[in-house]
């Protein structure tokens, strides 16, 4: 950056003029930090499988970005984190176990976080230019390759390596069967699902550090949940038989790590306040949509998917006007 001094001894210098003690590297540990609690319920439900599903997805995602980097021959940029970030929340939208054999299953998630990192980041230029939540790429990757290995579900176990019984999620088991989960469970993660959605609380404590931290802001998450929570709250009092409570939408699925983690990331999400209003409503109105009357059971993946797509037009249209011009033109 350019620096310069007038008359009057004061120091000029091109923008940024604002400047934050936060790097990359500190927001993308930061965030890898508040994922702890989801990662410790889930070892606490599913037993060691969890921690070896983590230890390959973040060690196959590091390797992914390495080899990229190498492959375009530019420096590494594993040291900004976002390679472990990655990583780390895609073994969190897995299921524990994608197949009876180990090496199958941890096949799965090596090529799940080999295209989040080519496909979901390093194709648009590297971190900052990715236009999709990179975690989000990949896991759509893997449920349009390996449709039936994502929908297989093990019960928490205390011994789950050595014997895994498969068992649907909450969501599913009301789609297909009516059957609804006892709130209490959906809250301490008790249930099937992936490894870092079946815990409310878990995700609940990470979200408060991260809030606490102030690496994200409440505008998404809160618009995000609470459309979800008027409209399935809406749909329940119209016809409590064929739609779940309210409580029973906020608490299942990955409705939380979504609202908190992946619909907030800095670099997929709107730059301005309303745009990210307009983001969460947008997301929490699919997410609806998809668990009320599509066929699949679950829809975060989709919805925020969905929404990244669009976040180019949101930032357009939510723009600031520029100080000194009006609706009518310039001033």
């Amino acid at each position: 950056m350019a620096h310069a001094t007038n008359e009057m001894g004061l120091e000029l210098a091109s923008s940024p003029h604002l400047r934050d003690r936060d790097s990359v590297p500190a927001i993308m540990y930061t965030v890898a930090m508040a994922l702890l609690p989801c990662a410790a319920a889930a070892v606490y439900f599913f037993g060691i499988i969890a921690l070896l599903n983590i230890a390959v997805c973040v060690g196959a995602a590091m390797l992914a970005e390495w080899l990229t980097c190498r492959a375009r021959g530019r420096p590494s940029s594993l040291r900004d984190g976002s390679a472990v970030v990655t990583g780390l929340l895609l073994a969190l939208v897995l299921p524990p176990r994608m197949s009876p054999h180990l090496a199958s299953s941890l096949q799965i998630m090596v090529v799940g976080a080999a295209v989040s990192i080519v496909l979901g980041k390093m194709i648009y230029g590297g971190l900052g230019f990715n236009v999709f939540n990179p975690a989000l790429i990949g896991r759509a990757f893997l449920m349009a390759c390996y449709p039936v290995a994502l929908t297989t579900w093990t019960a928490p176990s205390p011994f789950p390596g050595l014997q895994a019984v498969t068992g649907a999620t909450p969501l599913g088991m009301f789609k297909f069967e009516r059957q609804l989960t006892d709130l209490g469970q959906l809250f301490w993660g008790n249930v099937g699902g992936s490894l870092g959605e079946t815990s409310a609380v878990a995700v609940l404590l990470g979200a408060a550090f991260l809030f606490y931290r102030k690496v994200i802001t409440w505008h998404i998450p809160v618009t995000y949940l609470g459309t979800v929570v008027v409209f399935t709250a809406i749909m329940h009092a119209v016809d409590p038989a064929a739609f779940a409570p309210m409580p029973f939408h906020l608490l299942s699925g990955g409705l939380f790590i979504g609202a908190f983690f992946m619909a907030t990331d800095m670099v997929t999400s709107p730059t301005t306040h309303r745009g990210q209003l307009v983001f969460g409503i947008g997301g929490g109105l699919i997410v609806s949509l998809i668990r009320l009357w599509g066929g699949y059971p679950e829809g975060v993946m989709y919805s925020i998917l969905f929404m990244n797509a669009i976040t180019p037009l949101i930032n357009r249209w939510t723009v600031p006007t520029i100080y000194g011009h009006g609706k009518g033109g310039a001033a």
